[in-house]
């Protein structure tokens, strides 16, 4: 599928839901197209023909819908699958990362022994948003030994400058709204 295939696919399968998690925010709900088996084999292919079979060693997934992400992701270019989850959720040592929210503060984890040191790491999600939760997870791939080959989102909020917070690191978003 082209580029712009692809961005159509995964418009066409996302349902705004208004006032959720509270009022005055659209949440962007991608669960219609992980339930498309079709179209969800699609986004998985191009993902890894965007960034080519043999690119990555392993694939990160952020929590929790990173996770639908990453595991399909690896499944079929028959890699591992690391989680980073939220603070609490890992029962060994834990490297962390916290990141500002617009009301407080979060912090995500990942085992300490995630990766080989040098093992090339994709780096996925399902909503690049301000940026401060793919920052926390790409410092943590970094920490943990890792060297990030790519990162790839779904879908891209661009006006909320994710992207720029990011840089120079590249941002690879199947659809950007």
């Amino acid at each position: 599928m082209t580029d712009t295939e692809l961005s159509e696919l995964v418009a066409g399968k996302v349902l705004d839901v208004p006032d959720f998690p509270k009022p005055g925010i659209v949440f962007k709900d991608l669960m219609p197209l992980f339930a498309d088996a079709e179209a969800f084999r699609r986004v998985i292919d191009g993902i890894i023909a965007y960034h080519g079979r043999d690119a990555f060693d392993v694939v990160a997934g952020i929590e929790a819908r990173g996770f639908v992400v990453a595991a399909a992701i690896a499944y079929a270019a028959g890699t591992g699958v690391v989680p980073i989850r939220k603070a609490g959720k890992l029962p060994r040592d834990v490297h962390s990362a916290s990141y500002a929210l617009e009301y407080g503060e979060a912090t995500l984890e990942v085992h300490t022994d995630a990766f080989v040191a040098g093992q090339r790491v994709l780096l996925v999600d399902d909503v690049l948003a301000t940026g401060g939760t793919a920052g926390a997870a790409l410092d943590l791939v970094e920490r943990g030994g890792g060297t990030v080959s790519g990162f790839t989102v779904l879908m891209e909020l661009g006006f909320l400058g994710g992207r720029d917070r990011l840089a120079p690191r590249e941002v690879h978003a199947l659809l950007t709204v």
